[in-house]
């Protein structure tokens, strides 16, 4: 039986949180019940425009705060990130589909994203003072400078770890944001939102604006001073261009088809287990999920028994606590996608090993978690993106079958190794061509390690968030060099002349000490 929702306290006054003056709004559906969730108002070029301007004014004076008055605003909205996690999960399910235990992992994420940028950015950004070609003559410090006021463009997915892995390092740096939230998940940006105002951060600095990317995507890109975007391939590259022709900077986390290679030496109960979760976490519906395992012939019987088996026992369902396994698809869209990959599969030859249905009695849009055998080139599954609780399962003889199989892709965002050997598993996972590897998990451990960068590599985008990396994207360097006054730099050709024969003694004593 579809759930019963809760009642959403966010709902209340979303007029004051979106920046809309159209007075027109759109309606946003529940994905457990296929009901209406509520009206979102919605913004137009002008509402854009307008929060860049208010943004802009408001970013001046937070840049000028400092790290220490911008630490302890962040600080305290990660305790109240986590204070309000039961209201945070609710929202999430009830816009998304998924179970609370994957709701979880983003409020958890959000939290950590939160804490890490709040008591890095001082260190990271800080600055200081770097060799001079001439040292005591001239000498020469870094700073860093906010770019300004950000656009962020996040999917509906994963609103909340996704809005804060952008927006809370572009906070920390010292900038204001713009977010184009998408209609799905606004309510759980939103709800996030409330947490930093509640905490301090002037409402201005950090706005929310919603509608149809074509209608306002234009007006973000072409407002900001630096665009982060997650989503599609194909958009990435529309937005990658209007970044390009402004001459602003840009971080794009794309699309995947992202692999898991079990190699021979597993257990395969555990490696089963493992990958259950790796492929269908949030119904597939995220952007390091596994969408292809290759198993090496040693083990693949065992393994693809114990996986099949797995998938088979997941918890399918809609409640509102930790008792399912796997959620439902968050729209009619993406039933449609994911059971067109699912038939064009099954009419091409391939095998159904478990799974391969949708489940109306549970909600309008679960998809049972499929496994699929006997996939081949021509069949959309293969090298399409799913986006979906749909792997593929193929067998390989070694390694290095292995690596050439999953390299041979378009995309390059995660990829993850099972095996009982660390060495032989970082052996393989050095040659694999993806921005994240991960040993004997699926996705979480580069995804929740928000100290290392994290992104894609070919048509999975560019740019890295979190880490020193994700900070750096809101700054501009900027050297400044002072001349000591200790010796005049040569501006006649007599002064180089006398000058020549000391600076190349200079250059070969600096190479003799190992200076750089």
């Amino acid at each position: 039986m579809p759930a019963t929702m809760p009642d959403l306290a966010i709902l209340n006054d979303l007029d004051a949180d979106v920046c809309s003056t159209s007075g027109a709004s759109t309606t946003v559906i529940a994905p457990l019940t296929g009901g209406v969730l509520h009206e979102l108002p919605v913004s137009t070029p002008d509402d854009v425009a307008d929060a860049f301007a208010r943004a802009r004014l408001a970013q001046l004076e937070w840049a000028r705060a400092g790290f220490a008055a911008r630490r302890a605003v962040l600080l305290r909205a990660h305790d109240l990130i986590l204070e309000r996690r039961e209201e945070l999960l609710d929202i999430l399910q009830s816009e998304t589909g998924k179970t609370r235990g994957q709701a979880f992992e983003e409020v958890f994420q959000s939290a950590t994203v939160t804490r890490y940028n709040a008591l890095s950015a001082a260190k990271a950004l800080r600055g200081g003072r770097r060799r001079s070609a001439l040292p005591l003559i001239v000498d020469t410090t870094v700073r860093y400078r906010a770019k300004g006021v950000v656009g962020i463009i996040t999917p509906w997915n994963f609103p909340l770890s996704l809005a804060a892995m952008d927006v809370v390092p572009a906070l920390a740096a010292g900038c204001g944001v713009v977010q184009k939230a998408d209609d799905q998940g606004a309510l759980s940006v939103l709800a996030l939102r409330r947490a930093f105002v509640d905490a301090g951060l002037p409402p201005e600095l950090w706005s929310i604006v919603t509608g149809d990317g074509p209608v306002i995507g234009g007006a973000v890109t072409g407002n900001a001073d630096y665009i982060c975007f997650t989503g599609s391939t194909a958009t990435g590259r529309r937005v990658a261009v209007a970044a390009a022709e402004r001459l602003v900077g840009a971080s794009l986390e794309l699309g995947g088809k992202n692999a898991m290679i079990v190699l021979d030496d597993v257990d395969p109960l555990k490696a089963a287990a493992d990958a259950a979760y790796g492929c269908f976490a949030s119904a597939g519906q995220l952007c390091v999920s596994v969408e292809r395992i290759y198993v090496q012939r040693g083990v693949a019987r065992a393994f693809t028994e114990a996986f099949a088996a797995r998938v088979e026992s997941l918890r399918l369902g809609s409640a509102f606590d930790y008792s399912t396994d796997v959620g439902s698809l968050t729209s009619a869209t993406q039933l449609a996608r994911v059971q067109a990959h699912v038939d064009d599969a099954v009419a091409k030859g391939a095998t159904v090993l478990a799974g391969g249905k949708a489940r109306p009695d549970l909600g309008p849009f679960f998809y049972e978690p499929t496994v699929l055998t006997d996939v081949t080139s021509d069949m959309e599954c293969a090298a399409g993106e799913t986006f979906g609780p749909v792997v593929s399962v193929y067998t390989v003889d070694t390694d290095d079958e292995a690596v050439i199989a999953v390299n041979d892709s378009d995309y390059g965002l995660n990829a993850s190794v099972m095996s009982g050997s660390a060495s032989r598993a970082r052996a393989v996972a050095a040659v694999i061509d993806a921005g994240s590897v991960n040993i004997n998990e699926g996705y979480r451990g580069s995804f929740s390690t928000v100290d290392a960068p994290m992104g894609g590599i070919k048509q999975s985008g560019l740019g890295r968030r979190n880490g020193r990396e994700g900070l750096l994207r809101f700054v501009d360097a900027v050297t400044v060099s002072r001349s000591t006054g200790l010796m005049q730099l040569p501006r006649t050709g007599t002064e180089f002349s006398a000058m020549a024969g000391p600076m190349v003694l200079l250059a070969r004593v600096m190479k003799g000490a190992r200076q750089r």
